[in-house]
């Protein structure tokens, strides 16, 4: 099925915000760096964009109005191209290895009592997020 842009950029964001922030997941899922670092940019850039215009205007008046905006332009494309990416890769089929693990620990923890309805056929990092999310959830709402 083919996306559009649109829906590339908000399935990138719903991956982002899915994907749990636990350091412990660093070492086991090369996309919690990826992720760590898009949310960052995401975060950090509009800001960083407004101050290279203000500077680029205050310390070079009028004349430098077209290469600022440009800059600004420019930084403000970074958290867009996060976003592309994280739903480009959201949309991927997880590797076997990985898909192995997946269809197990759905099916463990639906037989721990849980009722978790998450795609079993090809399972993609978008499904991943969200397991690892009501894992972490479920973990610590009752501990």
């Amino acid at each position: 099925m083919k996306l559009s842009v649109l829906e590339i950029i908000l399935l990138g964001r719903k991956y982002m915000n899915l994907w749990p922030s636990r350091a412990e997941l660093g070492e086991y899922f090369a996309e919690y760096q990826t992720v760590k670092i898009s949310r960052l940019v995401c975060k950090v850039m509009p800001g960083l964009a407004l101050f290279c215009l203000i500077m680029q205007l205050y310390f070079g008046s009028m004349a430098v109005l077209p290469q600022a905006l440009l800059y600004t332009l420019c930084i403000l494309s970074f958290p867009l191209q996060a976003l592309i990416f994280m739903g480009i890769k959201a949309d991927k089929f997880l590797p076997p290895a990985l898909a192995n693990w997946y269809k197990e620990s759905v099916s463990r923890v639906n037989q721990s009592g849980g009722d978790i309805k998450l795609s079993t056929q090809r399972p993609r990092y978008l499904d991943l997020a969200q397991l690892l999310n009501l894992t972490f959830k479920n973990r610590f709402k009752t501990s």
